[in-house]
């Protein structure tokens, strides 16, 4: 059932929980044959995603994480439930190249593409004002997420399918203002977004999306107060089976957009045509006609 909205949304309806149209269940949502690979996939909204794609009938799921027992765990649990799926937890820091490379080539070598990447994990960093942070632990925190990005980045594109699709799991820090706090934050979650978005530029045939997937009780959200700061919870099965609706066909023409998986899907379906030709829902400059079509036609390439 919709819950009332407690932040501004282009949708009537306002989720805190799934619903029917995220069902993994639904044929329109088949993840069959297909290979997905999980960043921060041992605990939270990366195990609970990597169920739901399960769920949908993935073939193979790589859980990738800096501790080796949860990513045990979560495969153990998702292979119980659904014994026909293939997982591997693959101990993997993002932030060293070598270990992610290593994980990549151990679940893709002589078995790919990459269908699906969700890209998860990250660091907070300091909550401090700019005011007030240590530099040097600022920029440790964007160094930490935007190295993370670009090293799965290059992995994924070594290796991914003609059609392949990224979730770049983001934050709403990225583009609103919590009053100051969070810098160190929602710097690095804007630069990890233009990053991903650099990339779908340069792949066109690659669906990258960018999401807020909540207000989920996770250990990063309990260290900075995050539920109880803004006074609502989301399910964990909210963002995990909206990330695999959009890795589906009924979510490509949100492709290149910032969303929010509290935003209903089917009022998302309903305007397409007009989400699909327009800059709505991209981080861009509002209010001047500066889209890339304009700069093609004045300046070219």
């Amino acid at each position: 059932m919709a819950a009332p909205s407690p932040a501004p949304t282009p949708t009537t309806k306002w989720h805190s929980n799934t619903y029917e149209s995220l069902s993994p269940a639904r044929a329109e949502l088949s993840a069959k044959g297909k290979s997905v690979l999980v960043t921060g996939g041992g605990t939270g909204i990366g195990a609970e995603t990597a169920r739901s794609f399960a769920a949908a009938g993935a073939s193979r799921i790589a859980l990738l994480g800096r501790r080796e027992q949860p990513l045990l765990d979560t495969k153990a649990a998702i292979e119980r439930e659904f014994p026909g799926v293939e997982v591997l937890a693959a101990p993997a820091d993002v932030t060293q190249k070598g270990e992610v490379d290593a994980a990549f080539a151990r679940f893709l070598d002589g078995r790919g593409p990459l269908h699906v990447v969700i890209s998860n994990a990250g660091v907070t960093g300091s909550i401090e004002s700019v005011r007030d942070v240590d530099p040097d632990r600022l920029i440790d925190a964007v160094t930490q997420n935007l190295k993370g990005a670009l090293h799965v980045a290059q992995a994924f594109l070594r290796y991914a399918a003609d059609d392949a699709v990224v979730v770049n799991v983001s934050s709403s820090a990225a583009h609103l203002d919590y009053g100051g706090v969070f810098s160190a934050y929602s710097t690095a979650k804007m630069a990890v977004v233009r990053l991903w978005d650099s990339l779908g530029s340069a792949n066109p045939e690659l669906s990258v999306f960018h999401i807020q997937p909540g207000v989920v009780d996770t250990d990063m959200n309990r260290e900075v107060g995050g539920i109880k700061a803004v006074g609502y919870e989301d399910h964990v099965s909210l963002p995990a089976t909206f990330m695999a609706w959009l890795a589906s066909p009924e979510a490509r023409f949100l492709k290149g957009k910032f969303l929010w998986a509290n935003w209903d899907v089917d009022e998302l379906k309903a305007r397409r045509d007009e989400l699909e030709s327009s800059t709505l829902l991209k981080i861009t400059l509002g209010g001047w006609p500066f889209g890339r079509g304009d700069w093609k036609a004045r300046w070219g390439d």
